[in-house]
């Protein structure tokens, strides 16, 4: 167990070292691990006096260092991916503190911290935004849009999944079906409300494993994570995802094989007019071989108390989910700069029944005959190799993913016997991604990967009585894509920086119809979905840096999503890709005690892949025509005194339907003298031109206090106000619902001591009902208004202890 302290790391580990031998470059191996162990064994090994009093710091993980370099280069490389810099006090003594926020040389508008993030033994219960340069396996220099977010989640008593990272980022949506079937969207591209066989627009990762291709957000609980990381905006010449609106990153904490570690964490809920809720967590990592081989397991389980009644069935709470879940991370290290990653992670989802409610009641109840569960299965598995060289790295991945999603829908019309739909939706997915960075001499950032993707989904539905439900036409769609991307990252002046890369991706698809019980659909299905599409994709940035506090970028991206086969009003019918191109201009300032950003991005997205309802009640996806989104997102971030931290962020953003498709009609603002008799026979008439699920405007307000009570401990406390407002449900007279206009609260205080730390949190003060989702079930949304409420108000205490 490491019981060092990191205020003792300034120890005089070489004081008769002369000053020429300081500077003189040195034979250096360090093996990966904390920075705070990096420090103590490049001063031993160069003769130095390092000095380091931030445990924030201390904690950073770094990769292996070894080659001959001066004692600069050494700090230089050991920092690039940290908000540190080394500052030389005399000829052999050195001290790293923390860096201005304009001098980590991000491209990303700045985002301060709300509180100070801790290291293992003193966990923190807030997720801590900042922005900072990417790790060496994304790109050695300077990138755009991207946010970062730390904290050790493993020791946070959260036991959440993805709504924790909504609930931080006004930027982030979600639909809100329920934990393992939602949608996330990013900077206001959002296409629909329901899950199908089109590529999710946010691409996501554990580590450099991809989760997801088409399939909904696994809502993988954030346990002993290191460091989540967010792009905003079209992404493609970084990652082997070439997703339309961004990309999210779960960095989970690696196997360290120089230390034993052991950590949980558990809490209790209480929900007014609910069950209670629980979770617990538990991490252990093992010193196989000391210096050659980590293993670091983690399991957890959660059980969210149900707060919907049931009117009809007589029934309370029940909407209960059960979830539990782990993963188990192997790292060898063999010598020579190679490393092998190993990692199976699995989680399980049970809904005990769907969340939402009607207008009848008092909001949190509704009338159903029978129940609506839902399951999700994620599994995954991992092989990943690394060579570091002096220069440059390699990174080599393998995933195999596997989701399977079984949904239940209340299909019932009134006034006859009840009927259910149900769907099984199955997602096959293997990637190899393989990349290539490093630095040129002249300081000169590079990045070259590949990407080869195998995805399969099918989905089997069936619809009728309960006792006797049919079999429906279902799809299957196949995607194999093959991907060359880069990117670089030039420092042309001291103050100016320029990013350029592409994307080029060739992707052959398939499908056909399922259990369709006409020969001539099922052979109209294959011929409609066999055929290629080949893309190109260029992106352009640029960072100006008018002085240490005040910056300014601009940058130009593309993307691209292949097309598929769909069923609608059972015909089979093929939609095209769409495409967006968006660009983006900000500004960051900081000074000692307030920070801020703005950014302001214009998307015009091209053949939107949407889903519509069909005659028979079923979504179908189809494309809808051509749009346009405007966001303006800012920060601002204020430190009156050192206990006292303020953030205010928010977001504005104007999506529209600018050119319908042929099947669409969107009605006029004013419609004293329209003639709807001009409406097209069989046109899906919308009452607006908003695009699904985007709000208008979402912002949050948050603040904390922190204080040392001595011997007691350190006492945290924290509050946060967050508004949604009002967006559509979708296209079309039955998704063309309001939802949104939400106000959440929360407070929170804890008191950590040593290893162990105890809080208590209260959300919803207000018991606030509202409606974070017009939907439940499609089939019954023409007979009456649905909602999504927030969770009654809930107090949740817990404990956190690392051994």
């Amino acid at each position: 167990m490491r019981c060092l302290s990191l205020t003792m790391l300034a120890l005089p580990l070489a004081a008769l070292a002369s000053p020429a031998q300081a500077e003189a470059p040195v034979r250096i191996d360090i093996a990966a691990g904390r920075l705070d162990t990096a420090i103590i064994a490049l001063g031993r090994q160069a003769g130095i006096s390092i000095g380091l009093t931030d445990r924030q710091i201390g904690a950073h993980r770094v990769r292996r260092l070894r080659g001959t370099m001066t004692t600069r280069e050494a700090l230089d490389r050991l920092l690039q991916a940290s908000d540190a810099r080394a500052v030389r006090l005399a000829a052999d003594h050195w001290r790293i503190v923390r860096a201005p926020v304009t001098a980590r040389r991000s491209g990303a508008p700045i985002r301060l911290a709300m509180a100070v993030p801790s290291s293992l033994p003193e966990p923190i219960h807030e997720i801590v935004v900042t922005a900072q340069r990417p790790p060496p396996e994304a790109l050695t220099r300077d990138t755009f849009g991207y946010i970062r977010l730390e904290g050790d989640f493993a020791l946070g008593g959260q036991g959440r999944g993805s709504d924790a990272l909504v609930e931080r980022l006004p930027t982030l949506g979600s639909t809100q079906l329920g934990p393992g079937r939602n949608r996330l969207f990013l900077r206001a591209i959002s296409d629909s409300s329901f899950n199908g066989p089109t590529q999710a627009v946010v691409g996501q990762y554990l580590g450099s494993a991809r989760l997801n291709y088409n399939a909904p957000d696994p809502d993988l609980r954030l346990v002993d994570l290191a460091t989540v990381e967010v792009r905003q905006g079209p992404q493609g010449t970084l990652y082997g995802a070439g997703t339309l609106g961004g990309v999210i990153r779960l960095l989970p904490n690696l196997p360290d094989s120089r230390d034993w570690q052991a950590a949980q964490s558990l809490s209790l809920a209480a929900t007014q007019n609910g069950d209670p809720s629980f979770d617990g967590s538990a991490m252990l990592n093992i010193p196989v071989v000391e210096g050659a081989v980590g293993l670091r397991a983690v399991v957890y389980g959660a059980r969210d108390g149900g707060y919907i009644d049931d009117r009809l069935r007589g029934r309370n709470d029940i909407n209960r989910v059960d979830t539990v879940g782990g993963r188990v991370l192997a790292r060898i290290e063999p010598g020579a700069g190679w490393t092998i990653d190993m990692m199976a992670a699995a989680q399980d989802i049970d809904g005990r029944d769907s969340q939402y409610a009607d207008r009848l009641g008092d909001g949190l109840d509704r009338a159903s005959p029978f129940a609506q569960p839902f399951r999700s299965r994620f599994r995954l598995g991992q092989l990943a190799v690394g060579k570091q060289w002096d220069s440059f790295e390699l990174l080599s991945t393998t995933t195999l993913t596997g989701l399977d999603l079984t949904e239940t829908f209340d299909a019932s019309v009134p006034g006859q016997t009840p009927s259910l739909f149900r769907q099984r939706g199955e997602t096959r997915l293997v990637t190899n991604e393989t990349r290539l960075s490093g630095e040129t001499a002249g300081g000169i950032g590079w990045l070259v990967g590949t990407s080869l993707l195998s995805n399969r989904y099918r989905i089997r539905r069936a619809r009728g009585e309960v006792a006797r439900a049919a079999a429906i036409t279902g799809i299957e769609n196949g995607v194999d894509e093959a991907t060359a991307y880069a990117d670089l990252a030039i420092p042309a002046t001291d103050r100016l920086y320029l990013d350029l890369g592409g994307r080029l991706s060739h992707m052959r698809l398939s499908g056909e119809a399922l259990d369709s019980p006409f020969l001539s659909v099922a052979a109209l299905a294959r011929s409609n979905a066999r055929r290629t599409q080949t893309a190109f994709l260029p992106s352009a940035g640029l960072r100006y840096r008018f002085s240490d506090g005040f910056s300014a970028h601009a940058r130009y991206q593309e993307g691209f999503r292949p097309g598929g086969i769909g069923v609608r009003d059972q015909m089979v019918r093929r939609y095209r890709p769409d495409t967006v191109s968006a660009v983006e201009a900000g500004l960051a300032f900081s000074a000692d005690s307030l920070s801020g950003d703005v950014t302001l991005a214009y998307t015009r997205w091209r053949n939107i892949q949407a889903d519509l309802i069909d005659a028979d009640g079923l979504p179908a996806t189809e494309n809808i025509g051509n749009g346009r989104i405007v966001t303006l997102d800012a920060t601002l971030a204020w430190r009156p005194v050192s206990a006292v931290s303020i953030e205010a962020s928010a977001v504005w953003a104007d999506s529209r339907l600018v050119t319908p498709a042929a099947g669409i009609f969107v009605l006029p603002s004013n419609r004293a003298n329209f003639d709807f008799a001009s409406i097209p026979a069989g046109a899906v008439v919308a009452e607006t031109n908003d695009l699904p699920n985007v709000a208008r405007f979402s912002g949050r307000l948050a603040g904390s206090y922190r204080a040392s009570l001595g011997a007691a401990g350190d006492l945290s406390i924290s509050g946060s106000l967050r508004y949604v407002g009002r967006s559509r449900l979708g296209i079309g007279p039955v998704l063309g619902v309001q939802q949104g206009d939400v106000l959440d609260t929360g407070v929170s205080a804890s008191l950590a001591r040593e290893r162990s730390t105890f809080w208590i949190q209260a959300t919803n003060l207000f018991d606030a009902r509202g409606n974070r989702f017009a939907l439940g079930s499609p089939f019954t949304l023409p007979w009456g208004e649905q909602t999504t409420p927030l969770r009654p108000r809930t107090i949740r205490i817990g404990a956190d202890f690392s051994f």
